[in-house]
């Protein structure tokens, strides 16, 4: 074997060095370091300067990693602070388009669920919104390591690119999601802690505090439109039709999808309005990335050469 064949090139250390050092520092300067940061800091150095084929996996999984680090320096200039919230606004519009007569008088779907809801769909939303990150990452890397990494890194890319149009989204129309309009009202209130809403009930009733931790860690509550949770398997399931895939694993894609859809509804974190927008939000990203930048020569090329990187 040869070893320093194995061994990054000089200009790869000075890029990873350099890329490293800018992201610790403006994290912790802006945002706050954590102990997640530096085991991440860690574990990629680790496999950087392990062997070539870890290597390779470093480079080919940067998309997902820009995704985080770019999700997490959005606390370092607040949508609010660019421009108002909109808390009544959607609520009002949401019911008007799909507000549901009871009783109780004209209430939005989330209201509703707020009143109507029932165990067995409280654990399946749990189980729904665990999926929402997780499973397209493991699509990922099945594509990865089943050696489709052209496909790949269009999905990994598309998954990028759709997550910066969402928060580009987030910045234009900073929104209150359901559940705030229910514990505090119209009134925007700055630095609103996260809130896991109706995902509570599925803490409570397995006993874990696995969302209580998740949305505690919420860069900015104010980012409900559009749905993000809602867009993420609509890219998967469309790349899983590329993909060499069993019809089974679409299926079970297109069923998370609906739960997903249903979840971020019937838990208070998202309004239809915001669902909608998110499902939009793919489908522009997948139209923009494949139809637009793929037929610019300078971006494809780009493209082919990140492609033969990973190969």
């Amino acid at each position: 074997m040869n070893i320093l064949a194995d061994r990054p090139s000089a200009k790869e250390m000075k890029i990873l060095f350099i890329s490293l050092v800018v992201w610790i520092i403006v994290t912790t300067l802006f945002v706050g370091i954590r102990p997640e940061h530096g085991v991440m800091a860690l574990l990629i150095a680790v496999l950087f300067f392990s062997s070539q084929g870890t290597r390779k996996l470093v480079v080919a999984l940067l998309p997902f990693a820009l995704f985080g680090i770019s999700y997490d320096w959005m606390r370092i200039v607040p949508n609010y602070e660019v421009n108002p919230i909109d808390v009544k606004g959607l609520y009002d519009t949401e019911k008007s388009l799909f507000g549901i007569m009871t009783s109780e008088g004209l209430l939005t779907p989330n209201e509703f669920f707020q009143i109507h809801h029932c165990a067995l769909l409280d654990f399946m939303a749990g189980i729904f919104y665990l999926c929402w990150v997780p499973v397209p990452i493991l699509f990922g890397l099945g594509l990865y390591f089943t050696h489709q990494r052209t496909t790949y890194l269009h999905f990994a890319l598309v998954f990028l690119f759709v997550n910066l149009i969402g928060f580009i989204g987030y910045y234009i129309h900073p929104a209150a999601p359901p559940w705030y309009v229910m514990n505090y009202g119209f009134e925007p209130i700055l630095n609103t802690p996260g809130d896991v809403a109706g995902l509570g009930r599925f803490d409570e009733m397995t006993g874990l505090s696995v969302f209580q931790s998740l949305y505690g860690r919420n860069a900015n509550v104010f980012a409900a439109v559009p749905s993000l949770h809602s867009a993420y398997m609509v890219v998967t399931l469309f790349y899983s039709f590329r993909a060499r895939c069993k019809t089974w694993l679409r299926i079970v894609f297109a069923f998370i999808m609906a739960g997903i859809w249903f979840t971020a509804v019937y838990t208070g974190h998202h309004y239809i309005i915001d669902v909608t927008l998110g499902i939009a939000c793919a489908l522009i990203g997948i139209l923009i990335f494949e139809r637009i930048l793929m037929r610019i020569p300078a971006f494809s090329g780009f493209i082919h050469k990140y492609a033969k990187y990973i190969q």
